[in-house]
């Protein structure tokens, strides 16, 4: 198992969709439990193939929740069908944060529920329901299977604090990365 850099908002991976899996063997069993040591080391509650640079259809998570749902799991190619999402405007308790926009965080309006529906890492079924934050997990990691990170979907004021951000910490371009573990935690874990 290896601990692999995390990319940065503008790194092209980031932004497109994802490749579906087509071959369920020890490759991607490696690259699964590579995503689950980086996810660990970086405190994250989740991550996208994308966020290591690898543009496949694959999130792992980590997430106690209420759902009768493992709290340690990894999707393959999974599809989401999502509750509605109320239209008022978000407030600072539903912020969400991002590896791959490391230090950040703002708020976002998410659906409370979500069904799920996908593949282990040996290509058996998975299906389940998950709801209130939990189900956000779910909907930010399978954003970044689309090419879409969090921060694309916020209202515009928080949206031009996020555009400051990037100018800020210079990303925006390929090439951004932090490696968990070596570079200073930048949720401050």
């Amino acid at each position: 198992m290896a601990v692999h850099p995390i990319t940065i908002a503008g790194e092209p991976v980031l932004h497109r969709r994802a490749a579906e899996v087509e071959t369920f063997d020890d490759a991607l069993r490696t690259l699964i439990d590579d995503m689950y040591q980086t996810m660990d080391e970086a405190h994250g509650v989740g991550l996208a193939a994308p966020q290591i640079g690898v543009g496949l259809r694959i999130f792992v998570y980590g997430f106690d929740n209420d759902d009768d749902v493992p709290p340690r799991g990894v999707l393959v190619n999974p599809t989401l069908v999502t509750s509605k999402i109320s239209g008022a405007e978000p407030d600072e308790d539903e912020a969400e944060g991002c590896l791959s926009f490391p230090g950040e965080s703002y708020p976002l309006k998410r659906a409370d529920w979500v069904k799920v529906n996908g593949y282990d890492g040996d290509g058996n079924p998975v299906e389940f329901e998950a709801t209130g934050w939990f189900a956000r997990v779910m909907q930010h990691e399978f954003d970044h299977l689309n090419g879409t990170l969090y921060v694309d979907k916020l209202i515009p004021r928080h949206a031009r604090k996020a555009k400051k951000a990037v100018k800020t910490n210079g990303w925006g371009t390929p090439g951004h990365t932090w490696m968990p573990g070596v570079d200073p935690d930048p949720f401050g874990h």
